[in-house]
């Protein structure tokens, strides 16, 4: 799992130590040298997961999804973004949750009603 991008949808085959990653920073994390630019793409779907490779030179709007199973794979990366949020009051009452107030209207199922069995069979 990639921590850079959340929404990778395909991993990358690195051209240089032919390893697979989600993105151009956990190779760099990962490994002890620069990745290696080239056209030439190989891809697996993480759908599907079957490989398929890509020429960035011809590069189209049809390329954007997997040849296999039409998975979108080329969209806007989503990535984890710090934040500070104030916390509110705890929903929880003594470590359980609450409890629904409402009344539950009963239902009849069947045509036998079941409340009134004993007074009726003799």
């Amino acid at each position: 799992m990639c921590r850079h991008v959340l929404n990778a949808q395909v991993s990358i085959r690195s051209p240089c130590c032919k390893k697979w990653f989600d993105c151009a920073e956990c190779h760099q994390e990962q490994s002890d040298h620069p990745l290696m630019q080239t056209f030439d793409m190989v891809f697996i779907c993480k759908k599907c997961k079957k490989a398929f490779r890509k020429d960035a030179r011809e590069f189209e709007d049809a390329d954007e999804y997997c040849p296999h199973c039409d998975n979108h794979f080329v969209l806007e990366a989503k990535t984890p973004k710090a934040s500070l949020q104030v916390e509110g009051e705890d929903v929880r009452k003594d470590a359980r949750m609450l409890k629904d107030e409402r009344v539950r209207a009963e239902e009849m199922r069947t045509i036998f009603d079941v409340k009134e069995a004993p007074d009726k069979l003799g």
